[in-house]
C-alpha cells in the first residue's frame, strides 16, 4: 500500500498563515480555534484532536508559520515582556528558538541565548538535564547549554522563552539549567498559554507572559467546545 502523503493529496492549511480581524467567533468550533491576540485580531489555529479522547488542542507550530504571523507574536511578547526588563532571551528548543529570537530584535538586544538537544563535543554533560515535552513524551532526550554562553548569562536580567506552554516540564527543565549555571530567570514568555496545567508546575511568583491563551477543548455533537 502506498504511503498516505502519496496516495493522497494534502495541503497545508492557509488559514492560520495570517492574522485578521477580530471578534473571535463563538464556540462550537470544527476544524480551528480563534486565538484571540492582545489587540483584538483573530489567529485561527487548526485542531489537532488527542489519540484515544473526545478532546482537542489547539496547534501552533511555529517554524511552518509565515513571517507575518511570527512578526505578530513576536510583538505582542515583546510587549508582554518589557515591564520585566529583562536583558537577555533564552530560547528553548526547537520551536521557542525563532520567536526568542524575533522577540530579542524587537526588545533591541543583538544576540540570544538558544539552548540546545544536540550535545557537541565540547559541552559538559554536567551543564545538561533531561528534557520531556507534551509533543516529545517518550523522553530520552537531555537539554544542553553551551558552556561558552556562561559569561552571557552572568549577571543578566533573563527571560525564557517557548512557543507554547502545556504541562510545563520543558519550561521547568530549562529553569532547572539555568540554575544549575547560576542564573535566575526574571520572566517566563510564550506565544501560546496552552490549557492551564503548566501552572501548577512552575515555581509561584515567576512572571508568566502570554500572547493569547488556548484550552483544552470537547467534543460534542456540534463542535468542539471549551472543556470545563
Amino acid at each position: 500500500m502506498a504511503p498516505r502523503w502519496r496516495s493522497e493529496r494534502m495541503e497545508p492549511h492557509g488559514f492560520w498563515q495570517r492574522v485578521e480581524d477580530g471578534p473571535a467567533p463563538p464556540p462550537p468550533h470544527r476544524d480551528r480555534f480563534p486565538a484571540e491576540l492582545p489587540d483584538g485580531r483573530i489567529l485561527h489555529l487548526p485542531l489537532r484532536p488527542l489519540e484515544g479522547t473526545a478532546t482537542a488542542l489547539a496547534s501552533l507550530i511555529l517554524n511552518q508559520a509565515s513571517f507575518a504571523v511570527e512578526d505578530a507574536l513576536a510583538l505582542h511578547l515583546a510587549a508582554a515582556l518589557h515591564p520585566h526588563a529583562p536583558d537577555l532571551l533564552v530560547g528553548l528548543p526547537t520551536l521557542g528558538l525563532g520567536l526568542a529570537a524575533a522577540t530579542a530584535r524587537r526588545l533591541g538586544h543583538d544576540r540570544y541565548v538558544p539552548l540546545g538537544t544536540s550535545r557537541k563535543f565540547w559541552y559538559d554533560e554536567a551543564l545538561s538535564v533531561p528534557l520531556r515535552s507534551v509533543t516529545s513524551p517518550g523522553g530520552g532526550k537531555r537539554l544542553y547549554l553551551d558552556p561558552r554562553m556562561l559569561p552571557l548569562l552572568a549577571g543578566a536580567r533573563i527571560a525564557v522563552i517557548d512557543d507554547a506552554l502545556s504541562t510545563g516540564s520543558s519550561m521547568m527543565a530549562a529553569l532547572d539549567l539555568l540554575r544549575l549555571a547560576g542564573a535566575e530567570p526574571v520572566a517566563i514568555g510564550a506565544a501560546m498559554l496552552q490549557t492551564r496545567r503548566w501552572q501548577g508546575v512552575l515555581p509561584p511568583g515567576l512572571p508568566v507572559c502570554g500572547v493569547f491563551a488556548s484550552p483544552l477543548l470537547e467534543r460534542r455533537d456540534d463542535g468542539y467546545w471549551p472543556a470545563g
